[in-house]
């Protein structure tokens, strides 16, 4: 994996602008939202969802062998953008506990809803786990 990063430009914070991946399997993860096993959300404030939302993508990667270091892409959507930028210092913190030091290609996108209609957060993944 290769992150890309034309001359010049600065380096992008908590994210990549592009990453280049040798030969290797493609695991696409659907929309995940911050709920429990019982699909049911414990909490209601975007910072406790966006951790289980990780923590759910991190448990279906598992299911192939592949961790947080093979994610390659995000989506991000998100139905309150003052709510999400009054939150990036506790966010950060919690994205590098649970994903680490990885910093994919990244989009954030404010919706107007979620299908979930308590959801506040839901992130489509794209991992990666390239040949030895």
């Amino acid at each position: 994996m290769k992150h890309l990063l034309p001359e010049g430009w600065p380096r992008p914070k908590g994210y990549s602008n592009a990453i280049s991946v040798g030969a290797g399997r493609t695991i696409y993860v659907a929309g995940l939202v911050g709920w429990n096993e019982q699909e049911e959300f414990e909490s209601d404030k975007l910072t406790d969802q966006f951790r289980k939302t990780l923590e759910n993508i991190v448990a279906v990667l598992s299911q192939d062998g592949a961790g947080p270091e093979h994610i390659v892409r995000m989506t991000w959507y998100i139905t309150d953008k003052r709510e999400y930028l009054s939150s990036l210092k506790e966010m950060g913190a919690i994205y590098r506990e649970i994903i680490g030091k990885n910093y994919p290609v990244m989009a954030c996108v404010e919706v107007s809803a979620l299908m979930e209609d308590a959801a506040k957060i839901e992130i489509e993944t794209t991992a990666v786990v390239e040949d030895n």
